[in-house]
């Protein structure tokens, strides 16, 4: 499974041009190696943000996630006993094995998911996901 995606920059020359002599003495191995250690250091500026948005959904009705999730039949198969149909929103990569397909369809009622979902082709379209 791949564990990263490309993302397109832009940036005007005269920042470029610092980030390239930075690479040339040696401070970054290249371009992306400076643009991960800036973007991780920004996240890391912003922790308590994401740390705090991330209780305020605990207490919402939906699942709520940021990262990787993998949906688990044991999960799925709670809310069926509750019958409680579950909300899923996240932002990051949901995993949804091909073998939970109906029961996914069952007792989930939306799925929204800025990032990637790994998921069959019948999941994709019950749920209009792109």
């Amino acid at each position: 499974m791949e564990t990263s995606e490309k993302v397109s920059v832009n940036m005007n020359i005269a920042t470029l041009s610092q980030i390239d002599l930075l690479v040339d003495k040696g401070y970054y191995s290249n371009r992306s190696d400076f643009i991960n250690q800036s973007v991780r250091q920004a996240l890391n500026e912003k922790k308590s943000v994401i740390e705090e948005t991330s209780k305020q959904q605990k207490d919402l009705d939906f699942w709520w996630f940021i990262g990787v999730m993998g949906l688990e039949r044991e999960d799925l198969l709670k809310a069926k006993e509750k019958k409680k149909k579950i909300k899923i929103k996240g932002y990051g990569l949901l995993c949804i094995d091909g073998e939970l397909d109906d029961i996914v369809i069952e007792n989930v009622e939306s799925v929204a998911v800025k990032g990637k979902v790994l998921c069959s082709d019948r999941i994709k379209k019950h749920f209009d996901i792109r």
